[in-house]
């Protein structure tokens, strides 16, 4: 999938995850979080990416790849956005 797939995969999921965060839609809107989720969305994805090739659980363009990167963006976010929104 290669670097810049694993960017925009994690974007998605942190817009995603901040739209859809059942914490957020009960407040108001804090702008604040959403430059964040997209970010952990990023860091996420790039870690899971990084942890499986290093452990040589899966190459690029793997199966397990997408599932894994976008678990692991969709839980940094989910925990971000938590976060951000309990304050």
């Amino acid at each position: 999938m290669g670097w810049i797939g694993i960017v925009v995969l994690g974007a998605v999921v942190g817009l995603a995850g901040w739209c859809l965060h059942p914490l957020r839609r009960g407040r108001r809107q804090r702008s604040s979080a959403l430059p964040a989720a997209l970010v952990a969305g990023m860091v996420g994805s790039a870690f899971a990416l990084m942890a499986g090739n290093v452990t040589g659980l899966f190459h690029d363009g793997d199966t397990l790849e997408w599932l894994a990167c976008t678990s692991f963006a969709l839980i940094a976010v989910a925990v971000t956005v938590g976060l951000f929104i309990r304050r």
